[in-house]
């Protein structure tokens, strides 16, 4: 079996969490800052993909609360179309609701500040919602 990345874009960050060999257990691993430029940030995490040998990328789609693809899971529908074509892994996406709320409750739970929050919350939101797809995705044993 071979890695997932996890993908949290946001509008200024992205956040990139790995699973490890097995698809067991997802790691935050790095904050990408956009760029301005879609094709360099989607260069940026074609190298970590590769970097970490992934054998598909999972990519956290924002829909509504009531399941409804809105404006901001939209925009991701249509970068992810753009991913696919700079990666060299299939791309798919998953349901991310209330990841980034996940993620900064578990941060101030562990008291971190809000200034070091900020700096890495959209990497372990990206492992929340990684940690959640591999859930839901590994067969339990007989």
């Amino acid at each position: 079996m071979s890695r997932v990345l996890g993908i949290d874009p946001g509008t200024k960050r992205i956040g990139v969490a790995v699973s490890d060999a097995d698809r067991r257990v997802a790691t935050p691993i790095e904050v990408v800052t956009r760029r301005g430029d879609l094709a360099s940030d989607h260069r940026a995490l074609a190298e970590i993909a590769a970097e970490w040998e992934v054998g598909l990328v999972v990519v956290g789609l924002p829909l509504s609360l009531s399941g409804g693809v809105g404006p901001a899971a939209q925009q991701v529908l249509d970068e992810v179309d753009q991913l696919r074509a700079t990666l060299r892994v299939p791309v798919e996406t998953y349901d991310e609701r209330l990841t980034t709320v996940t993620a900064e409750r578990r941060l101030t739970e562990q008291r971190m500040g809000a200034k070091a929050r900020r700096k890495v919350v959209d990497k372990v939101a990206a492992a929340v919602m990684l940690q959640a797809w591999l859930d839901a995705h590994t067969s339990s044993p007989p």
